[in-house]
């Protein structure tokens, strides 16, 4: 890349590039500085440090999954936006390692507030609307359903299922299925 045209939001894109090639881990300014023909100071101008960067990643990441989501659930409701979202999710997870990772960075409350970080979890309880489910039931199933997703989508990224002769759609679908039910006759 040119000298020129080095900005904050570019940066975010290109680190987010390099973690879906290399891993979120091995993400570096230094390695972002060659990509675009600079030295490592000048990056320094745009970003604070690596965390910084690794958070505007987050960030972006964040704000991509939440848009693939938003339009798989629309027009969706039940079972059908439960297994919409999920996919999405997942799908996400398989077509961009980096960034799925960076989007489990931590954030601070402010920075989720300001993002598109929040737009997850009402997301999910826009779902769960559709399983009459008030509080604290609606808490406990978002955890339960980001918690399920996110465990399945770190196991089958680690290689967790490839040694078993049931595919691991089979089981996703599965499992999609039995959430419904769950949800479906929460307990009171």
């Amino acid at each position: 890349m040119a000298r020129a045209g080095v900005t904050v939001e570019r940066l975010a894109e290109a680190a987010a590039d390099l973690a879906d090639e290399v891993g979120l881990e091995n993400v570096t300014v230094s390695e972002l500085a060659r990509r675009f023909g600079v030295k490592d100071a000048s990056l320094y101008s745009h970003i604070r440090n690596a965390h910084e960067l690794r958070v505007r990643v987050a960030l972006l990441a964040l704000a991509e999954l939440a848009d693939r989501a938003a339009a798989a659930l629309a027009g969706r409701a039940g079972k059908d936006a439960l297994a919409a979202f999920a996919d999405a999710y997942r799908d996400y997870a398989r077509e961009h390692p980096g960034r799925y990772a960076a989007a489990q960075v931590e954030l601070d409350p402010e920075t989720i507030r300001a993002s598109a970080a929040g737009r997850h979890a009402e997301m999910m309880r826009a779902i769960l609307r559709g399983y009459a489910l008030a509080e604290p039931a609606q808490t406990d199933a978002v955890r339960l359903l980001g918690s399920t997703f996110h465990g399945f989508v770190s196991l089958e990224r680690s290689g967790g299922f490839s040694h078993h002769p049931r595919s691991a759609d089979a089981s996703w679908r599965r499992i999609l299925d039995t959430l419904d039910v769950a949800l479906r006759t929460w307990p009171s």
